[in-house]
């Protein structure tokens, strides 16, 4: 038997849905992780304590068709334990790119409380069936070389690279 206390190793005690206005403070709390991920790997890029977004810009992206968000919620439908945001992108009438409909992955996160229970996968898995279900060509993202953790779990969700970005630093 298990207690609440002890991990859980599967996503059946979790759900997805949209994510909706009354969940605006979890996603600012899984935000703020998201954002120490990358500003303990990236201090010279990426700030620490801020705020990705105001409320009403939140607010703003969890109404538009155009940028859904999808939570993995805990039993109790208010406990976020990961996010998916997501931005349907389409090249119309460019002259070099296919008029293919993109499902791209702007931000996912698992709350670090929650990683090895599968959350990740199970969020995953339902933005590629969304993607499918609405007639997207692919699912794309990006991932910060900083963060390798992060790149070998979408590996292993079966993402490959299909464009690497470059720097150099001055």
């Amino acid at each position: 038997m298990t207690t609440p206390t002890q991990p859980q190793s599967s996503p059946t005690q979790l759900h997805i849905r949209r994510a909706e206005n009354r969940d605006i403070p979890e996603l600012h709390r899984l935000l703020r992780e998201v954002l120490e991920v990358h500003h303990n790997g990236r201090p010279d890029l990426f700030k620490t304590g801020a705020t990705k977004y105001t409320n009403d810009e939140l607010a703003g992206i969890l109404a538009s068709e155009r940028t859904p968000v999808f939570g993995a919620f805990a039993p109790d439908d208010a406990t976020l334990l990961g996010y998916a945001f997501c931005i349907f992108q389409r090249h119309e009438n460019s002259n070099i790119l296919t008029d293919v409909l993109t499902l791209y992955i702007d931000d996912i996160c698992v709350d670090e409380s929650a990683r090895g229970r599968h959350v990740g996968a199970a969020l995953y898995r339902h933005v590629i069936d969304f993607a499918r279900a609405a007639g997207c060509h692919n699912v794309t993202l990006n991932v910060w070389s900083c963060n390798p953790g992060s790149q070998a779990f979408y590996e292993r969700m079966g993402l490959k690279p299909y464009k690497v970005g470059m720097e150099q630093l001055l």
